[in-house]
């Protein structure tokens, strides 16, 4: 039996969900097998159930990892003082559109993951939760409860203005799409 270096396995886990989370967000989590995710990061299939127990199992763990990552995006913006301007002209630029593969997991999957179980669900609500809160808190003015409302409705159109912008065989149109809803953003975020 070969023995590993410590850490060995944790990043063999980390490899295993780096190319999932890449092949999920690029082509969709049910048009990906755990054999193609396996081959890509050079791994054997049976060595995937030494990380998890399905694919669901790794569904949430790629989910988990990918929005911890974009919340800390949220958290580092905050605490550099980035405007709530620059975070939606970022997340709604050409550049985020056209890298899926590395941008927003949930632009990529939340359509997908509306019919998951609710463990995957309830996982996803609640980093939804905490990025929202981060956001509400990078919108300067009105109450508590006003930030949380536009926070809220900034979120929504920016997805969504992401994955229609990704959908659209128009070029000329996904920009559309992307500089209108950086107004919209804009002027939900300014209570306008």
């Amino acid at each position: 039996m070969a023995r590993y270096d410590k850490g060995h396995r944790d990043a063999t886990r980390r490899h295993i969900i780096d190319v999932a989370s890449a092949q999920f967000r690029e082509s969709g989590i049910a048009a990906v097998g755990l054999a193609g995710i396996m081959s890509e990061a050079g791994l054997t299939n049976g060595a995937f159930y030494t990380h998890f127990e399905s694919k669901e199992d790794l569904v949430r763990a790629v989910l988990l990892d990918a929005l911890q990552r974009r919340e800390q995006r949220h958290k580092d913006n905050l605490e550099n003082s980035i405007a709530v301007e620059t975070t939606i002209r970022d997340y709604l630029s050409p550049r985020h559109r056209d890298r899926a593969a590395t941008g927003c997991p949930t632009a990529a999957l939340v359509s997908e993951i509306a019919r998951h179980p609710r463990t995957t669900r309830d996982a996803f609500t609640g980093k939804m939760s905490d990025i929202i809160a981060l956001m509400a808190a990078q919108i300067p003015d009105g109450s508590a409860a006003e930030r949380r409302r536009r926070a809220i409705s900034v979120y929504a159109t920016m997805v969504g203005a992401l994955q229609l912008s990704r959908a659209v065989s128009d070029r000329q149109l996904s920009e559309e799409i992307l500089e209108n809803a950086v107004k919209a953003a804009l002027a939900l975020a300014n209570g306008r």
